[in-house]
């Protein structure tokens, strides 16, 4: 059951400030005169693989006990995360294995090769790797770090408000971009915990909105 306070993200960024990176909150000229207001980036594309999901899997794999992680890991993904679960178990010394669709471009398999993880591509589509990690999972005995939907990744993706906030604490509204919704569950508990008055949208380009739909749908889709 996924249940994440501010607490458990407080906890998180002690645990996993020391392996990512404080990246910095930059202030755009040209964007905030085209929009009319003050806009902000916070540039997660600055970590180490690209991307603020190693703060997430960096979470999950500091949190497991060294019996859990004995076996290694599994994760699925599309991309980042797969990068993201490697670093981490490489920096850990865990065996990684990632699964990935054969839509993953190359330079993401490449990044997660290249931290030392096992690749394993299989099936046109998420859902089909994410079976095949979970079968893994089943045979090899890894512990499953998923890419948005686990308490710990959603914890681990909230640090990035709780830095955001810490360095500008007066901002109306977040933008979060959204895929699975891990980022913007865990932006949205530290926001409205450390400012109620914010507001916190999701955005998603309407070729691919499973969170949208999810959410207007009430029910989890793929």
């Amino acid at each position: 059951m996924l249940k994440v306070e501010m607490k458990d993200i407080v906890e998180a960024y002690g645990r996993i400030r020391n392996y990512v990176q404080k990246t910095p909150l930059i202030y755009s000229p040209e964007t905030s005169e085209r929009t009319g207001s003050e806009v902000w980036f916070k540039m997660e594309n600055l970590q180490p693989i690209g991307a603020y999901k190693l703060r997430g899997a960096m979470n999950n794999i500091l949190g497991m006990s060294d019996e859990d992680l004995k076996c290694g890991v599994v994760a699925a993904s599309a991309g980042n995360h797969s990068q993201a679960v490697a670093y981490a178990a490489k920096l850990k010394g865990v065996s990684a294995v990632v699964c990935v669709p054969e839509s993953t471009p190359m330079n993401k398999r490449y990044g997660a090769i290249k931290h030392g993880a096992r690749l394993v591509v299989y099936g046109p589509n998420y859902e089909d790797a994410e079976n095949r990690a979970h079968e893994i999972e089943a045979e090899e005995g890894r512990k499953f770090v998923h890419a948005y939907e686990s308490n710990e990744t959603i914890a681990g993706q909230g640090t990035v408000a709780i830095e955001s906030l810490l360095e500008k604490g007066d901002f109306d509204a977040i933008l979060v971009p959204t895929g699975g919704g891990g980022l913007l569950c865990g932006v949205a508990i530290a926001a409205k915990a450390m400012n109620p008055d914010i507001k916190v949208y999701g955005l998603q380009t309407n070729t691919s909105a499973p969170w949208d739909k999810s959410f207007h749908e009430r029910k989890l889709n793929n």
